[in-house]
């Protein structure tokens, strides 16, 4: 049986934890966080999380990778259109929603999650480099009613995971939501966690918070 190694406050982990849920692949779950012991490595070459335990003595690191190969060894519920245009699509939205924006963000969650301090520069310029991934959001999505389209695809796996994260981390650091004026990404958002996968990442993601604050 496939394995998903990590833990459920990550969000790339909670992308990959959406699209088992979604296509209906029995899996376990393994929790682990990053590492760079000589064991851990063997299974996670750079020693992050997520990465896919396939059962069998081997592994696949890095989410985008680990959905690609669900979706062609689990192709009975797609999370991808055959159209190679909407294939591409859905490709292009989870590519920019991952490089301009949640790692963009990312930069803030030292201070926002951590305890730790982000200067001001690093403030500044990510606060304006959002402004542009969320302009050319508003620009790909189609939200309509789902990101890309009539039908729940891989690219609302990775929205449903990274758009709170964004948004909190922002509204920590700056005193303000910077998705707050983007109407369709709230109302998405908002819909997006009545699905079944996604309530159930969620509850899952709270309880992990739970039990570490009590730790």
């Amino acid at each position: 049986m496939l394995k998903l190694c990590g833990f459920a406050v990550s969000n790339y982990y909670n992308k990959v934890k959406i699209a088992l849920l979604e296509k209906g692949i029995p899996f376990e779950e393994e929790f682990c966080t990053v590492s760079q012991e000589p064991a851990f490595l063997a299974r996670s070459p750079m020693g992050k999380v997520p990465f896919l335990d396939l059962g069998d003595g081997r592994t696949l690191s890095e989410s985008q990778a680990i959905l690609e190969y669900l979706e062609e060894a689990y192709p009975q519920k797609p999370l991808y259109s055959k159209d190679p245009i909407a294939r591409a699509r859905c490709r292009e939205l989870i590519a920019h929603l991952e490089l301009h924006l949640e790692l963009v963000a990312r930069r803030l969650y030292p201070e926002a999650f951590f305890g730790g301090k982000v200067s001001e520069e690093t403030r500044q310029q990510v606060e304006k480099d959002l402004a542009k991934g969320i302009r050319t959001l508003r620009q790909l999505a189609k939200f309509s009613p789902w990101i890309a389209g009539a039908e729940f695809t891989a690219a609302d796996c990775a929205a449903a995971a990274h758009l709170p994260l964004i948004g909190l981390a922002s509204k920590i650091i700056y005193g303000r939501d910077a998705l707050a004026d983007f109407g369709q990404a709230k109302a998405y958002q908002k819909m997006a966690f009545e699905r079944p996968s996604i309530s159930k990442v969620n509850e899952d993601r709270k309880a992990a918070i739970a039990a570490r604050q009590k730790k």
